[in-house]
């Protein structure tokens, strides 16, 4: 549970139809699923930077089209919290204590140590998404469950390909 739905904060008036009691609860999803996604971009920044190797030519373009996407969908997962009366939260250090995702090795540098490590981390993130989903689907937030699905149906391609490259 984030730390907005604990301190049981006042929602901002929404154009939503749900109940605030809905909205709080989305908004605390929305939240954990953006401190997830924004240590992510910044995981998959180091590995777009530090990339070494004979892949260097493929991955580091590849890399930082996961990047824009999934900045462009932290944004909109923000957005989506503020427009139910919530607040997004998504400071270094808020995400540095909430993220559920697993610490980058910084000093990696082989091309394939990173497309592992990457495909590990964007299949946590999808399970947290998925996690988020299926919540939201019980407050009935159809809006919501699209802006998930679209994010995990785009990032487990992306999943896909990290692991089709790790293929012999």
């Amino acid at each position: 549970m984030s730390r907005a739905h604990e301190r049981n904060e006042r929602m901002y008036r929404s154009p939503s139809p749900l109940s605030e009691q809905s909205r709080t609860a989305i908004s605390a999803a929305l939240n954990e699923r953006l401190a997830d996604g924004l240590d992510l971009h910044s995981q998959i920044k180091v590995a777009h930077w530090n990339i070494k190797g004979p892949q260097f030519a493929a991955l580091h373009p590849l890399f930082e089209t996961f990047a824009v996407s999934l900045a462009n969908h932290n944004d909109s997962i923000a957005e989506r919290a503020v427009t139910l009366g919530g607040k997004a939260y998504g400071t270094t250090r808020h995400v540095a204590k909430t993220s559920r995702l697993p610490d980058y090795p910084q000093e990696t540098s082989k091309d394939l140590e990173h497309v592992r490590l990457l495909a590990e981390r964007i299949e946590s993130y999808l399970a947290g998404l998925r996690e988020s989903r299926k919540a939201v689907e019980q407050h009935q937030d159809t809006d919501t469950v699209d802006l998930f699905t679209g994010i995990i149906t785009e990032f487990e391609k992306h999943a896909w390909f990290l692991r089709a490259s790790l293929e012999s």
